[in-house]
């Protein structure tokens, strides 16, 4: 009897909390005095009702499309009175979070046609990127939409980071707001930083003397989160021309806590084990494609579900699939995309188990289990019944090193010659 009480009195007691003028301006309230009343109540409390942004500021005023989901409140609504904000977001990873992790469902089966809205302006058929996402394209609606697009939606959605009704800034502040993301086997940043010395410092002092995510990536609450980063998502360093000014921003922001000597030295060092690991990648890539143009892995590309996006083609990019492909590919995706992944952001969040044993130990016991495998397949390869000539089959993998650049004309050339020889 009292809840029942309580939910009576509470769209009153709100209503009452309200101006005249304020209920009289936003038709919306009385309904959802009762329907929403918690939504209401942190709206009341938000810089927005204080600035007299009401409900149809953000939501328009169809309410049938609001009903249906698709008016959605995305980054444009918000633009126009956030400009500073959503040029610094735009021009940082998050701004390019969505169309990183999307791709064209238009024809794949059980696609749902709201998805369109990721890619197109609503009356508008040109996309908005041809960026896509093998891995996205391989899911189920559902999972594409709870296991891909919650995150990646931080391109295009506010609320992604802040609250939907809320704009107390204490939420974008704790860095439990980038764990939601920003943790798991492939970029554990939240778990590196929680763990390292600056993460215990910050739990126990607080954030004045110990740096979280945002005073390190969103100094002075700039929305640009990609400030001082040298590499691209999958590690790959930049260019000199671009990784120069990026390193002189990071040195500047570590210098509020450290000399600046230190700190150069520290990132050098991380560089360095970037480097190292990258060495070890690049040596597992080469026995993946070694494999391939002998015709031995298993199974072949040609003799699986083609690649969404590649067809039946080895891939071994960041466009790589943890499904559909070989043993060996499965390992290397593990190496490529857990392992070194956390070599690298342990070393450059200070975190020594990290950058050790959950990375470099990891790294370099994968290219043992794919040199193994890789032993195996050739084993089994030469056992094989109805197999080429081994010169013929040389033949045919220096051409197809040399149409993918691996090799130069005159390296095909002299190997080419070698091989040849090999037959007199």
């Amino acid at each position: 009897m009292l809840s029942v009480l309580h939910r009576g009195l509470l769209p009153l007691f709100c209503a009452l909390t309200l101006s005249a003028p304020a209920l009289a301006a936003e038709p919306c309230l009385p309904c959802h005095l009762e329907k929403t009343p918690a939504a209401v109540k942190r709206w009341q409390e938000s810089a927005h009702a204080r600035a007299g942004v009401g409900c149809e500021g953000c939501h328009g005023k169809d309410h049938d499309k609001i009903l249906k989901g698709e008016a959605k409140v995305d980054m444009t609504v918000c633009a126009p009175c956030h400009k500073k904000a959503f040029q610094e977001h735009q021009a940082s990873r998050h701004g390019m979070g969505l169309h990183s992790g999307w791709g064209c469902t238009r024809n794949l089966p059980g696609r749902k046609a709201d998805e369109c809205r990721f890619c197109h302006r609503e009356g508008d058929t040109a996309p908005r990127s041809d960026v896509q996402c093998a891995r996205f394209l391989k899911q189920s609606s559902e999972m594409g939409q709870i296991g891909c697009n919650s995150c990646h939606a931080v391109e295009n959605a506010c609320d992604s980071c802040h609250s939907s009704h809320s704009t107390d800034l204490a939420i974008v502040r704790n860095p439990n707001v980038c764990a939601k993301c920003h943790m798991g086997p492939d970029h554990p940043q939240w778990e590196m930083w929680q763990t390292s010395q600056h993460g215990t410092i910050n739990a126990t002092l607080g954030r004045n003397t110990g740096p979280d995510c945002q005073t390190c990536h969103m100094p002075k609450g700039t929305h640009n989160v990609s400030i001082g980063i040298t590499m691209n998502s999958g590690g790959i360093p930049y260019d000199e021309k671009k990784a120069r000014p990026a390193r002189a921003d990071m040195v500047r922001i570590c210098s509020a806590c450290h000399a600046s000597e230190f700190v150069r030295r520290e990132l050098q060092r991380d560089d360095a084990v970037r480097a190292q690991s990258l060495k070890l990648l690049k040596e597992a890539e080469q026995i993946l494609w070694d494999l391939n143009d002998h015709g031995l892995l298993d199974p072949m590309p040609e003799q699986r579900p083609p690649h969404p996006l590649s067809g039946n083609k080895l891939v071994t990019d960041a466009q790589m699939l943890y499904e559909d492909t070989s043993h060996i590919e499965r390992l290397f995706f593990k190496m490529k995309k857990y392992d070194y992944a956390r070599t690298v952001k342990g070393a450059y969040h200070q975190n020594p188990a990290y950058t050790h044993w959950y990375g470099n130990a990891e790294l370099k016991m994968d290219l043992i289990d794919i040199k193994a495998e890789a032993s195996r397949l050739r084993e089994r390869g030469k056992k094989g019944l109805e197999r080429k000539s081994s010169i013929e089959e040389e033949l045919t993998a220096l051409q197809k090193k040399f149409e993918r650049g691996e090799i130069s004309d005159k390296e095909y050339a002299r190997e080419k010659e070698k091989a040849l020889k090999a037959m007199e």
